[in-house]
């Protein structure tokens, strides 16, 4: 008498690692965040103001800079979380290419990107009414070049991360990948803005075009992979 085997067993055998967290709701927190962040600080004085100009609008809007650093501070947390899931995503999905390292290594650099420029910017709003304008000066340069070109070029490594491994492996469609990759090269180039201000119109299409693109990817990126069976492939067919 044969006895049939379990298929229980072989279920568990060829079940994937989990996936980790749900990844669209912490994408969702960073938008929302992210547009909070950038509603309130919308009349912040331009990276070529003068520091007069700058430390008058840091005491008399006090409170608006505060919220402001909070906003962004607080925009760093589901950043890194998002990084921390693509991550196991990846790695579940089967993907054992630098990409997914690239993937956690980008994002995490983000985060600590606008985290820096969170704190540079609540300092910048606690300047005594005898602070020195130079000082001012300073602390929003800080500010906006670890906020700005620092936070872009991370997220470029991050987004190219992602799409690299979501177009060699199929796990993406393809308009997503490619747009992903287009906002990495952007971010990469964007770094310019160190030696040429001119270069600082390409900030906000990777902020908010890759915050976007960032929706797109949580929505799309599968939890699992189906597998193909070996034996069901190899087995020859019957006339």
């Amino acid at each position: 008498m044969t006895v049939a085997p379990a298929p229980q067993r072989s279920e568990a055998r060829t079940r994937r690692p989990q996936s980790g967290p749900p990844l669209l709701a912490p994408v969702l927190a960073f938008a929302a965040l992210t547009v909070a962040y950038v509603a309130v600080n919308s009349s912040t004085p331009h990276p070529d103001a003068s520091g007069t100009a700058v430390l008058h609008y840091a005491q008399t809007h006090a409170t608006t800079v505060k919220v402001g650093a909070l906003l962004l501070f607080s925009s760093a947390v589901p950043l890194a979380l998002c990084a921390a899931i693509l991550y196991r995503r990846l790695r579940a999905l089967g993907v054992t290419a630098p990409g997914s390292a690239i993937t956690l290594g980008g994002g995490v650099l983000a985060a600590g990107a606008t985290t820096l420029s969170a704190m540079f910017t609540w300092t910048g709003g606690r300047l005594p009414a005898d602070a020195s304008p130079a000082l001012a000066r300073a602390l929003a340069d800080l500010s906006f070049i670890s906020g700005g070109p620092g936070y872009v070029v991370m997220y470029a490594l991050f987004a190219a991360g992602i799409s690299v491994t979501g177009l060699m492996a199929g796990l993406l469609p393809r308009a997503v990948t490619w747009t992903g990759l287009a906002l990495a090269i952007v971010g990469m180039v964007a770094e310019l803005t160190f030696l040429s201000s001119g270069f600082s119109y390409l900030l906000p299409v990777v902020r908010f075009g890759g915050t976007l693109w960032l929706v797109f990817v949580a929505a799309l990126l599968p939890r699992t992979r189906p597998r193909t069976n070996p034996t069901a492939t190899s087995r020859p067919a019957t006339p």
